[in-house]
């Protein structure tokens, strides 16, 4: 698979399932696989800095973009809140 398809599918999974999580209807879909594809951006990295490893596959690649996602929706949630 190519992996800028993969990239973009495991962000819109990541995406949806995290304006999910933190009830909202998030950003539509273009808006919601930019959150899921830089949520997989800082879940690597909070995964990696903690030293958590999932495993390999399409799950594997889903829950630290989740994590990270609904991470970057919680902080988007919070500068909303100030403005």
């Amino acid at each position: 698979m190519n992996p800028y398809l993969y990239m973009i599918l495991v962000g819109l999974v990541a995406g949806f399932l995290a304006g999910l999580i933190m009830r909202g209807g998030g950003f539509g879909i273009l808006g919601n696989i930019i959150v899921g594809v830089l949520g997989a951006i800082v879940g690597g990295v909070l995964f990696d800095t903690l030293g958590i490893a999932i495993g390999s596959g399409f799950i594997g690649s889903v829950i630290p973009a989740l994590v990270g996602a609904v991470v970057l929706l919680f902080v988007i949630g919070l500068i909303k809140k100030r403005r």
